[in-house]
């Protein structure tokens, strides 16, 4: 019989969640006491000398905040890329203390060329580590009957493959998935709570992999998975297939939690509910991407997440707006307003100082500081004057499949511009895991759903005048899957990513093709 050692361990992570949601200092004194350690680590680093760290560190708590803005850029990923390839390189101290050896590789969705991360030993230990054990502490605090630790963990991860050169790479460099470098330097006794083996995770050739880790994971005593919904889904259905069973719990009873991340679960969630039984599970979303562990849910009934302030990142926000990237100075938390979008700006101990993640989040309170994924800043439709956001389709989807009884895959949607004699329209793009009775019935519900959840779109839809209905159009199953083997992001376990929502037709059209064939 399997021992549970959840009793165990319960106390120490409830007592962690406690301080997190009653913490009595405000946002912006644990903010700038974030700041001033970072500062205080990096100091010394060509960036730190560049930008005068050492003088920043001599000003108070209220001046820090203000004259770090203005000493240090905000950066994008191609403004610090050359730091990072001599880091890569194998140079030290450049943008962090020491020499860093691991790097995410991120090919994106939106934006040329492959990015590389740094993963540093301090952001591995104090964020990306920290923030999942803080997922844990979240969900046994919400769970109180929680067994989560009398079995194992299914957690689906990438490998370390690069187009990099060895040229580039100094000896002992590892550039893969995050997935791959969190694996293999976890700590050891995790591994005796996780599937599969470091071996088969690490494997690179995911036609021998798949099933092995199928094969592994069918047989376990599995109470809880991680990982990327979309992608995660194969595999389930691969075991679901060979197990011959309709629901989760019927391969695993014990199984009780989904941690997901990555992308928007909205468009998954049904997927999800179907195959499992809705007694035994729960779903608890995370802000988790290379670039940092930034966020987990802490309430089941609110799917918006606790902003970690305590984890080696110190925020800034850039108010949003749809076609205006960069209009707008940043601001400190204790200026942010709930209800609004905004640009997330992170300072980390990764050496990403002032970065634009490209992500937009919007506010849901302030005290707590909580969030949701709104997007990317480069994903949303304002062709027409719509401001149509990537959390508007990915809510108007689910609530249309959630009417209709239909199960979405993928999508992704585009303008139809305007001809003589013809209003321009939305163009959305479905794979279907159970398609709608009635397609045309389905478009319409989706047209009046998206209107309610985004005024400016229902302001260009008012009376047909500058925006004609929504169209819906499914392509075959492989579509997407085919489409991004064309961008090099197509790796299973990798950053898998659909762009929703795009202002021109370049992806739409490449879809078409696709499906045509």
């Amino acid at each position: 019989m399997a021992i549970d050692f959840t009793p165990m361990v319960r106390e120490r992570f409830c007592r962690r969640a406690r301080t997190m949601n009653s913490n009595p200092d405000t946002p912006q004194e644990q903010q700038t006491r974030q700041l001033r350690s970072l500062l205080q680590f990096a100091f010394a680093t060509q960036y730190g000398q560049s930008c005068e760290f050492e003088r920043l560190l001599r000003l108070d708590n209220a001046s820090l905040p203000r004259a770090f803005a203005e000493a240090v850029p905000v950066a994008s990923y191609d403004d610090l890329r050359p730091y990072i390839m001599r880091m890569i390189n194998g140079s030290r101290n450049v943008l962090w203390p020491g020499r860093c050896r691991s790097y995410a590789q991120s090919s994106g969705t939106s934006g040329g060329k492959t990015k590389y991360i740094p993963i540093t030993d301090d952001s591995l230990r104090r964020n990306h580590f920290a923030g999942a054990s803080d997922a844990v502490a979240q969900y046994l605090n919400l769970v109180p009957e929680s067994r989560l630790f009398s079995g194992k963990a299914l957690i689906l991860g990438g490998s370390f493959a690069t187009e990099l050169s060895r040229d580039v790479m100094a000896r002992g460099t590892e550039v893969g998935d995050l997935s791959a470098t969190l694996i293999k330097r976890i700590n050891p006794l995790a591994n005796l709570f996780r599937i599969p083996s470091k071996k088969v995770a690490l494997m690179p050739d995911w036609e021998k992999k798949l099933p092995l880790i199928a094969q592994a994971a069918r047989h376990a005593n599995i109470t809880n998975l991680s990982g990327v919904p979309s992608w995660f889904l194969v595999l389930l259905r691969r075991i679901m297939d060979d197990a011959g069973v309709s629901t989760l719990q019927e391969i695993w009873p014990n199984l009780e939690v989904f941690f997901h991340g990555g992308i928007s679960f909205d468009p998954y969630r049904e997927q999800y509910t179907a195959i499992t039984d809705p007694k035994k599970m729960h779903f608890l979303e995370t802000y988790n991407a290379s670039e940092g562990f930034f966020a987990v849910q802490n309430d089941f009934a609110d799917r918006s997440m606790l902003l970690l302030m305590d984890r080696d990142v110190y925020y800034e926000f850039i108010p949003y707006t749809p076609g205006q990237v960069g209009r707008h100075d940043p601001v400190t938390v204790s200026e942010i307003e709930p209800g609004k979008v905004y640009q997330l700006i992170i300072s980390a101990s990764n050496g990403l100082w002032r970065y634009d993640l490209g992500d937009t989040v919007l506010v849901t309170s302030v005290n707590p500081i909580k969030i949701r994924i709104a997007g990317r800043t480069k994903c949303y439709i304002n062709v027409f004057g719509e401001e149509v956001m990537q959390h508007h389709a990915d809510s108007a989807m689910e609530l249309t499949c959630r009417q209709t009884g239909a199960s979405v895959a993928d999508y992704t949607v585009a303008p139809v511009y305007a001809a003589p004699g013809q209003l321009g329209r939305h163009q959305w793009f479905a794979e279907w895991t159970r398609e709608p009775a009635d397609l045309k019935e389905f478009a319409a519900l989706l047209d009046s759903n998206l209107q309610d959840i985004c005024a400016d779109y229902q302001a260009k839809r008012g009376g047909n005048i500058f925006l004609d209905p929504a169209e819906v159009i499914t392509v075959p199953r492989g579509t997407f899957d085919r489409w991004l083997s064309t961008t090099g992001s197509g790796r299973l376990g990798g950053q898998r990513k659909i762009p929703r929502l795009s202002n021109d037709r370049r992806i739409a059209d490449a879809i078409l093709a696709i499906a045509g064939e």
